[in-house]
């Protein structure tokens, strides 16, 4: 079958910064998607966005596999700390965050739209 594509998230989310699924994967491969981002976020003790996502445009789902996340909203801070807890913020809803403990996080974003790329030079080791 050419439209199926089987793979495991902890093997393939390191090759594109966690991102399994969305516009910047190759067209014609069946993660390419225009409508949805779907990432699988590790992340070590202490690891944190780069910067502020700002002028959002996305709505974004983000659930707790493991660990202990916290979620920095404008005005708010949102504590995920038992699994399955999530949150889910809207265009208009700028964003950052921080991993309180070794964590899993599960992110689906829609649409699936250039532009929000933190550069490399501002990444975590």
């Amino acid at each position: 079958m050419v439209n199926v594509y089987v793979g495991n998230a902890g093997v393939d989310a390191p090759g594109d910064r966690g991102w399994l699924l969305g516009h910047f994967k190759p067209p014609g491969d069946p993660r390419h998607s225009d409508d949805v981002e779907i990432k699988w976020g590790t992340h070590r003790p202490g690891d944190r966005r780069a910067q502020w996502a700002t002028g959002e445009r996305r709505t974004a789902l983000l659930v707790l596999i493991s660990g202990r996340f916290r979620v920095e909203l404008p005005g708010r801070s949102v504590l995920l700390g038992k699994q399955g807890d999530y949150v889910v913020w809207g265009p208009g809803v700028d964003h950052s965050w921080y991993a309180e403990e070794e964590s899993v996080v599960l992110t689906v974003r829609w649409p699936s739209i250039p532009g929000y790329a933190v550069p490399e030079d501002l990444l975590n080791d």
